[in-house]
């Protein structure tokens, strides 16, 4: 038995662990724990720790982050599975073997900063990537497929349906899913045009957990919340409910702006909008460059397979016209799945656990 611990460094990150561990308890000859850094987020660690309790896995926590260091090292996992370098440093033993599963796959070059050469296996989500990785000198790379998006693959109709009817969607109205970033972020431009929007379609808001948790985002979900109440066909995903995959395959179209969610969505070739409509803080309206050089401006440039609007005004109208046209970028979406993700096939996890058990 491989005692395995989840570093899950924040409550979003879980998404891509759950397919994983799903699949050694299939696989059997795991033993499974999860542990959070101690932070001023406790809603995150309550909300982790009820998911643990539903699994029948072990949350490892202490009275301090230094403690639960400690505690985690002196447990002397035989892997850990984290998804960004983090503390990593810290909670290996020299035998651990340490795993990474990035959370994210957007635009941003933390991507490619976010290197350890403590990490002995990095998964990775797409060929291209991989080859990219591979170029640029990095010898630790097993190419795996998004693991989160494994359950879009797997979740079942009664599930999905069983959503659709707790949140009351109007089933003669089409749906949008709007997932914005949480900086920069469409939400202060595009939020205006939601109202009108609900009156011709559900629209369904999925925020990124930050912009409940930390107090500098607070307010958008503050706006969202407000606007649930005075709107009808919307509805506000809570921040409990911070599995993203099933208002996937609940939407019709997706919105968002420098979400990894534009490339999350493409398996399914449904229409995407990307809301180029930004509010940078000061520091970047007077420096625009040190925003910039944060992004992957070639994977920006790349991007083809949305339909792109500056103005939130035009939000309706592209609306309108690409659920009229759904068949308009069907290839250049299909074309966009195989270039960034790799095998849509809901094996990611697996071929991840397979070599894991190979791994020597």
């Amino acid at each position: 038995m491989r005692k395995v611990l989840f570093e899950t460094h924040h409550l979003y990150y879980w998404p891509n662990f759950r397919p994983i561990i799903d699949e050694m308890n299939i696989s059997d000859g795991f033993d499974i724990h999860v542990s959070m850094p101690q932070r001023n987020l406790g809603i995150q660690q309550n909300i982790l720790i009820k998911e643990c309790n539903k699994l029948a896995i072990q949350f490892i926590t202490a009275d301090s982050e230094l403690k639960r260091i400690e505690k985690i090292y002196n447990e002397a996992y035989d892997i850990i599975i984290v998804g960004n370098v983090g503390k990593l440093n810290e909670i290996v033993n020299d035998d651990t073997l340490a795993i990474m599963v990035y959370h994210g796959i957007g635009l941003k070059q933390s991507y490619y900063k976010d290197i350890n050469s403590r990490i002995n296996i990095r998964a990775v989500e797409s060929l291209a990537r991989f080859n990219e990785l591979k170029n640029d000198g990095h010898k630790n790379l097993l190419l795996t497929g998004y693991t989160k998006l494994d359950r879009l693959f797997t979740i079942s109709y009664k599930e999905i349906n069983s959503i659709k009817k707790s949140i009351q969607l109007d089933n003669s109205k089409k749906t949008v899913l709007y997932a914005p970033s949480f900086y920069p972020s469409s939400i202060e431009k595009i939020s205006s045009q939601l109202p009108l929007l609900s009156q011709y379609y559900n629209i369904i808001i999925k925020l990124h957990g930050f912009s409940w948790e930390q107090k500098r985002y607070e307010y958008q979900s503050l706006l969202f919340t407000k606007m649930v109440k005075e709107n009808h066909n919307v509805y506000l995903v809570p921040n409990e409910k911070f599995d993203i995959i099933p208002y996937y395959r609940i939407a019709d179209i997706l919105v968002s702006d420098i979400s990894s969610t534009m490339f999350e969505y493409l398996p399914l070739n449904k229409p995407i909008i990307q809301a180029e409509c930004y509010t940078f803080r000061l520091k970047h309206r007077i420096f625009p460059h040190r925003f910039w050089k944060r992004l992957d401006l070639k994977r920006w440039e790349d991007v083809d397979f949305v339909y792109k609007i500056s103005n939130p005004e035009n939000l309706f109208s592209r609306i309108y016209y690409a659920l009229d046209n759904i068949e308009e970028m069907h290839s250049l979406r299909q074309k966009a799945s195989d270039y960034y993700l790799y095998k849509n096939d809901g094996m990611a996890s697996r071929r991840l656990v397979r070599a894991l058990k190979d791994y020597e």
